[in-house]
């Protein structure tokens, strides 16, 4: 009995272990360009990308595989001078009308206003939990560092490793929370100059086209999703699992600072603050400890 019990619980763990892992991640080898294709490339050795809008249309990527849990990172260079009316997104999202999805839209802006990043999380098709943060540097003068990390615990935002947001799991309390459905890896560049630029006030100036987006070195640390099977193994507490350490399950002291720090001093929309929006019907989760 006892060499069984050993012998299954290897073949679990190398389960895990196969399904987890830094995945081979250039572009040309785990992302497509799935609309837009005419006008966009994936460059050099296969690690960069660009995505161009202009007014024939805007494109987009998508991973070819899909994750759940760990951390999913990319440089990105957003569009240079007056890009107002655009929009530069990275996101993870599974499909469907009950979807899961967690967000960083880029806002483009007039030339020498200050960028705007608009994150959101959907759970189960429901989205509405904005927070927006000025850019405390020029995202379009060389590349930074944009990751999403999330594991059984929490969601967390971060840009150039410092934390801007956390989204905290209270499944048990009835809050829904992304933790049963594989998300594929997205980026692209549309025109939405109906609300982008000051609420769609400055419209998309098409004498300044093409946009273009540039992206390198995709890298997702991070599950491998299979199927309903992947729910307990990408969650389980084993050492191939890194994110589930209890490293990850809340931010350090001084990640605490950094999130302070960005959110005292560039937060400039949150939606547990909107009650006008909600009827004065905040959304549970806003009442809860979120870092």
């Amino acid at each position: 009995m006892a060499s069984l019990q050993t012998l299954l619980s290897i073949l679990f763990f190398t389960a895990i272990a196969f399904h987890q892992g830094l995945v081979d991640a250039k572009f040309s080898k785990s992302m497509y360009i799935s609309w837009g294709a005419h006008h966009s490339a994936i460059l050099g050795n296969g690690d960069d990308l660009q995505l161009v809008l202009d007014q024939s249309s805007g494109s987009g990527v998508q991973s070819k595989r899909a994750f759940l849990f760990g951390s999913i990172e990319m440089l990105i260079k957003l569009v240079p001078a007056n890009s107002a009316g655009t929009v530069t997104a990275y996101y993870v999202s599974s499909i469907g009308n009950m979807h899961d999805e967690i967000d960083f839209e880029f806002l483009g802006n007039i030339s020498g206003e200050p960028f705007i990043v608009h994150t959101n999380i959907y759970t189960q098709g429901i989205g509405s939990r904005e927070q927006q943060f000025y850019l405390w540097f020029d995202p379009t003068a060389d590349y930074h560092n944009y990751t999403i990390h999330w594991n059984p615990t929490e969601v967390v935002w971060y840009i150039d490793s410092l934390p801007i947001r956390v989204y905290r799991n209270y499944e048990n309390e009835g809050i829904a929370y992304p933790n049963k459905q594989g998300m594929r890896v997205y980026s692209s560049i549309w025109n939405a100059d109906n609300w982008a630029t000051r609420g769609g006030l400055v419209k998309t100036d098409w004498n300044s086209a093409p946009f273009i987006a540039r992206f390198r070195r995709f890298r997702p640390r991070a599950c491998k999703w299979v199927g309903p099977a992947s729910t307990s193994l990408c969650a389980s507490n084993s050492p191939a699992n890194w994110w589930t350490s209890p490293t990850y399950s809340q931010l350090s002291s001084a990640q605490m600072g950094q999130l302070q720090w960005v959110r005292n001093n560039y937060l400039i929309y949150d939606y547990c603050q909107d009650a006008k929006r909600f009827n004065e019907q905040i959304p549970p989760e806003c009442f809860k400890k979120q870092f």
